[in-house]
């Protein structure tokens, strides 16, 4: 009697054969368990069998040809397994196949012919496995086909005319192979074609002149090809093209001036081809876009001063080209640019100032390989965020300036082959690189240059020896200025002694039943004031018992008031004593902090301070922490997937760290066990006071820890030590992610070195897809819940972006989030 049966995603294993019993079955989906062994032979049996999934399992061996009695079945997806084999003739038989998808598999032979005659066939996608032969040249003749995806296989042969017959195609994936031919001209009346990517074969002649009837066409990826001729103007048809790469062919002529019509443009890509002419000043009108790459080209004349005029610009790559003149100043105006690329030109000049005021310049500048003359402008070291600097081979001249060491982000340099003169700047990136970064400037000395600069330095201009005498003296004074500390040092601590033993003998009491003396202490709302009692908080906090969390700057303590009233209480790690001392600055501070307003942001509704330790009041929430809710709660029997409500917590917390942004409040500590749920599960981004009260870059405290949680920390910090918005943004990444898998930050399982978020973006070189690394308990419930959760994972990947300005602002993250929830 049983039509439907969903086992997906419950992580089961054993023998599966007992469900061909089930003689009544529409709907079998086994998919996302560890199902091993051979698919079995019986489900054959199930001839009312209309849908069968059983993709993201390990089963082995070849496709039984038993499934071919299927005649009713409408889906069928046996997608990332171990199969290896042929497919078999034998499914002839499903002849109301409307999906056939087996990618990611072992699959070897040729794909057969009859797969062209099955007439309802919208989907075939036979991606990642080792097919070789033709394409059937029948494939699409005899059914309305939508998406065709065969990318990374051993296919030979030419695209078939036969796909785009019924002219419904929509979806054309067949790169990483071996195809040749051309692109065949039917392509262009399929209009509803949105993504053609060929790339990575070995096509020949040009691109078909009709592609602007396309008008659907959103992706042109046909890179890695031999196809030749010009750029088709007819790309500017196409008014929702968002990316055209056509890299290494043998494309020539110019540039089509028509694409300054397209506005949804954001990425061209054409290096590697004979283009030449002038960079195409009609396409830095796109507003859109965000990558321009020019390079290994023919391109001539000078660099137009509005090469920044479309604001978006991120990766500008002009290299391996025959541009002259002058570097305009007016590059400066790029401010987004995270890469530029000018090497192997014929630039001349000098370098411009204006360069600095890039401040989002990250992945490299390269300048190399020019004619520049002059000195370096000092303003390069205010590009605190460049990891590559590459000015070598110019006929650069002068110091290398002492401002370079603003540079805090930098790993690679190369100054060679220039006319630098001086000491080499005493700076880690600098002395960590190789003494070629620095050879063929016959001036330097210094570190890492095998040639010493001795005792000379340079001091306005002029040169002088320092003379042992005066270095005798400067480490005489250093000496007696280290022996009068330590002795300042010892003498307090002998007094600290004296005073603490004093104390000892004194105290007739046993130290459990010492009452500790409260500094100071107050509550913000007048309301709460007789229901708290500082005496019962303090003694709470110096019981073990009722700590609830410990986190990198506060142990969090529950405290039971006399009044009935439940608080958390925080007690303060690490703090300095001059906080302590300056206690009108700290009262100020979370007076402010009391009164900030917002649904998704706990605010401490007093305080406390005994002895040297500070202790922050503030409600309590019943249903603790998101941490708590993702990793201990739905392991307990009783959970429930919802699906809803992780979305909803996810959004609350992106609106609680755009309100401390907007009134210029980074957060230390973004983590999931610093989110509180309410009783209606809204969630309550904490230690919010701690990045007031503590500020790591001024020095307001003697912090010993790292600033953030581990498994939360971005990348940058382990250089620059600054807490900035981007890491606030990489931080909730990695929260949106542990919402999406309920996988710790940090866990064994992913492997020595691995993060959660290595872990994530490591999953295609796995082998796996998206919906792999997703909770199954929820992706497997409902389809809407799987595409919202999908989408939300592309929003925590660009959260994650090991590049800082990469990453989206927090308030653009909540307008993807709300896209999430309206689609």
């Amino acid at each position: 009697m049983v039509e439907r049966l969903n086992l997906s995603g419950f992580r089961l294993q054993g023998n599966v054969t007992l469900i061909s019993e089930l003689k009544g079955l529409k709907w079998l989906d086994l998919s996302n368990n560890n199902f091993k062994g051979s698919i079995p032979q019986a489900f054959g049996n199930l001839s009312e069998l209309q849908f069968l999934d059983l993709s993201f399992n390990m089963f082995r061996n070849s496709i039984p040809g038993e499934l071919g009695k299927l005649k009713n079945l409408r889906a069928l997806n046996l997608s990332n397994n171990l199969l290896t084999g042929s497919i078999p003739d034998e499914l002839e038989g499903m002849e109301n196949l409307l999906y056939f998808q087996i990618f990611t598999n072992k699959l070897s032979g040729f794909i057969p012919m009859w797969i062209g005659n099955l007439t309802n066939l919208r989907v075939f996608a036979a991606y990642e496995n080792e097919f070789s032969g033709d394409i059937p040249v029948n494939l699409g003749l005899h059914s309305e086909l939508l998406l065709l995806n065969l990318h990374s296989n051993q296919l030979e042969g030419t695209i078939p005319e036969s796909i785009f017959a019924m002219e419904k195609l929509e979806f054309l994936v067949l790169t990483n192979n071996k195809l040749t031919g051309t692109i065949p001209d039917s392509i262009v009346n399929c209009k509803g074609l949105s993504s053609i990517r060929i790339g990575n074969n070995k096509l020949i002649g040009d691109i078909p002149k009709g592609i602007g009837n396309i008008s659907s066409l959103t992706y042109f990826e046909a890179d890695n090809n031999t196809l030749s001729g010009e750029i088709v103007s007819g790309f500017a048809k196409c008014s929702n093209l968002t990316l055209l790469n056509l890299a290494s062919n043998g494309f020539s002529g110019t540039i089509p001036p028509e694409f300054g019509e397209l506005n949804n443009l954001q990425e061209l890509i054409v290096p590697g081809n004979n283009l030449y002419g002038e960079i195409p000043t009609s396409v830095l009108r796109c507003k859109n876009l965000n990558k321009l790459d020019l390079s290994n080209n023919k391109f001539n004349g000078t660099i137009p001063g509005d090469i920044c005029n479309t604001t978006k610009l991120q990766f500008l790559l002009l290299g391996q080209n025959s541009l002259k003149g002058d570097i305009p100043r007016e590059i400066g105006n790029c401010v987004k640019l995270l890469e530029l690329q000018m090497g192997s030109n014929y630039l001349t000049g000098s370098i411009p100032s204006e360069i600095g005021h890039m401040k989002n310049l990250q992945i490299s500048l390269n300048l190399s390989h020019n004619h520049l003359h002059g000195q370096l402008p000092k303003d390069l070291g205010k590009l605190d965020k460049l990891v590559s600097l590459d000015v070598s081979n110019n006929q650069l001249s002068g110091n290398i300036p002492l401002e370079l060491k603003g540079m805090l982000s930098l790993i690679e340099v190369n100054f060679s082959s220039n006319q630098f003169t001086g000491p080499i700047p005493a700076f880690a990136p600098f002395e960590k690189s190789l003494n070629s970064s620095f050879l063929g400037n016959k001036g330097l000395c210094g570190e890492p240059l095998s040639s010493d600069c001795g005792y000379d330095f340079e001091h306005n201009g002029n040169h002088h020896r320092v003379s042992y005498r005066l270095i005798l003296a400067v480490v005489g004074s250093g000496l007696a200025i280290f022996t009068a500390v330590t002795v300042v040092v010892l003498l307090y601590m002998m007094r600290e002694k004296q005073e603490k033993t004093t104390m000892e003998d004194g105290n007739t009491t046993d130290e459990t039943c010492s009452k500790p003396v409260i500094i100071a202490g107050n509550v913000f709302d007048e309301n709460l004031k007789q229901a708290i009692d500082f005496d019962a908080v303090v003694k709470a906090v110096r019981k073990d018992t009722n700590k609830i969390s410990t986190g990198t700057f506060s142990d969090v303590y529950r405290a039971d008031m006399p009044s009935g009233m439940i608080l958390y209480v925080k007690s303060l790690k690490s703090m300095d004593k001059t906080i302590v001392h300056h206690q009108s600055k700290m009262i100020r501070e979370l007076e402010k902090l009391s009164k900030l307003c917002h649904d998704n942001l706990t605010r401490p509704i007093g305080f406390a301070i005994y002895e040297d330790v500070v202790l922050l009041l503030h409600q309590y929430y019943p249903n603790g922490t998101l941490a708590q809710f993702l990793h201990e709660f739905s392991q307990k029997p009783v959970y429930e997937p919802d699906w809803p409500t992780r979305l909803s917590i996810a959004i609350g917390v992106a609106e609680g760290l755009v309100f401390l942004h907007h009134v210029a409040i980074i957060h230390l500590d973004v983590s999931s066990g610093n989110v509180f749920l309410d009783s209606k599960f809204t969630p309550l981004v904490a230690e919010v006071e701690i990045s007031r009260l503590l500020d790591p870059s001024r020095g307001t405290a003697s912090i010993s820890a790292v600033a953030g949680s581990f498994g939360y920390i971005p990348p940058e910090y382990a250089y620059t030590m600054q807490v900035t918005a981007p890491g606030n943004v990489y931080s909730y990444g990695v929260v949106l992610l542990e919402i999406l898998t309920t996988r710790l930050p940090v866990d064994e399982a992913f492997g020595e070195g691995v993060d959660l978020v290595r872990w994530v973006h490591g999953a295609s070189a796995r082998g796996e897809t998206p919906e792999q690394i997703l909770d199954a308990r929820l992706s497997t419930i409902s389809f809407a819940w799987r595409k919202e959760m999908l989408a939300t994972l592309k929003v925590a990947l660009m959260c994650t972006d090991t590049i800082p300005a990469k990453r989206p602002r927090m308030k653009k993250v909540i307008e993807m989030l709300q896209e999430v929830t309206q689609s």
